[in-house]
């Protein structure tokens, strides 16, 4: 049994405690049993009603009380990103395991802090890049790690959704600088940015642009909040192994939804996945016959030798975004009960803390206009 300390009980906290409640009987035998130990969140009564809702035993409105809780075994912070650090440094030091919902950290320093605090703690760390664990991405990884590619010459991706449009739209702490550190970049492109270093490898060096075209919103009480994150950006990245790749986000994409789409071209194929038909991978072979066979090959990630489908249905049944948490939080789990690393399949601090130094060095590239190096 691991005792679970929640921080955050909306959109991610909602998705963190489905997963919880699926791995049980889901991946059974279960690695260990989470034990919903704790919820914590600023609103008291929406806290309670979280808490109810989703079953845990216990409500708080300060997450310090919440981690003097000797019955918690994992703190896992939801919250937005101006509580990451602090929290799960506490929780750290109070010998908890910590895992943290992305990006890691407003800053590269931010998230080195963080990193300092679980390796100096001792204690197993995670960072939420869910998208590594939908299956397909994974069996793209292992096509990847055969080597039947060859040399990798692209990487291109892709992020893209149109809710930030809406200038009447009440603005929320994902606009705010101070709050979340970045706008498009660090709410969807860190997501792309790691994908990128967990398919094709670091980058050596990147370029950036970005743009705010919505500078002010209305704050809910009648005035006007500033606005002053990046809508939108792209990025040029150059690769230690010689590849090139291109990362771009936006939540000005008029009609996207959640289109997060990347695809790797080699010396012997290619790879395209769309999150929006996540069961989905579509494969290219140089080797395949012009005349009969060669084109790209949608594979149906659902039969019972590709990733984590073992656990789930039958061939063909597919599954969903939310599958990916209970497979993140397995592989977590595995990780404190067998002393496991989390790496390199599952995103650490370390990643996290990588991420964030090149989301930091896109945004001195856009404002300088100069090639930056990647110096973690």
């Amino acid at each position: 049994e691991l005792g679970i300390g929640m921080l955050g009980y909306a959109f991610m906290g909602k998705a963190h405690t489905n997963a919880f409640k699926k791995i049980p009987y889901m991946m059974y035998p279960p690695v260990a049993i989470p034990r919903l130990v704790g919820i914590a969140g600023r609103n008291e009564a929406a806290v309670t009603a979280a808490a109810q809702r989703y079953g845990y035993e216990k409500a708080y409105t300060d997450w310090r009380d919440m981690i003097a809780n000797d019955d918690i075994n994992i703190f896992d912070n939801g919250g937005p990103n101006d509580a990451h650090a602090e929290p799960c440094n506490a929780a750290a030091e109070a010998g908890m395991h910590v895992f943290c919902e992305k990006p890691l950290a407003r800053t590269a320093e931010e998230a080195k802090s963080m990193l300092d605090a679980v390796e100096n703690a001792g204690v197993k760390h995670m960072v939420a890049f869910n998208y590594r664990f939908v299956p397909a991405v994974q069996q793209a990884k292992k096509i990847v790690e055969s080597g039947a590619l060859g040399q990798i010459y692209h990487w291109r991706a892709v992020y893209l959704q149109e809710w930030g449009m809406d200038r009447e739209m009440e603005s929320t702490w994902r606009f705010q600088k101070d709050i979340c550190g970045s706008g498009a970049l660090g709410d969807l492109g860190a997501h792309i940015i790691d994908l990128a270093r967990f398919l094709i490898g670091e980058p050596k060096a990147v370029s950036g642009l970005a743009q705010t075209w919505i500078t002010e919103r209305p704050d809910g009480s009648g005035g006007m909040i500033k606005s002053d994150v990046d809508d939108g950006f792209v990025a040029l990245l150059d690769f230690e192994n010689g590849a090139l790749g291109t990362v771009e986000a936006t939540r000005f994409g008029r009609g996207r939804k959640n289109f997060n789409c990347f695809e790797i071209n080699a010396e012997n194929g290619s790879i395209q996945f769309n999150l929006e038909r996540l069961n989905e991978l579509n494969v290219f072979w140089k080797h395949d016959r012009p005349d009969t066979t060669q084109g790209f090959h949608n594979v149906l990630v659902t039969e019972a030798h590709h990733p984590y489908w073992e656990n789930w249905w039958p061939h063909g049944h597919i599954i969903g975004w939310e599958h990916s948490f209970a497979h993140e939080f397995h592989h977590f789990f595995d990780a404190i009960v067998n002393d496991n690393d989390v790496a390199p399949y599952g995103a650490d601090f370390v990643d996290g803390y990588r991420n964030a130094v090149i989301c930091d060095a896109i945004m001195e590239s856009a404002g300088s206009g100069s090639h930056v190096d990647i110096r973690y």
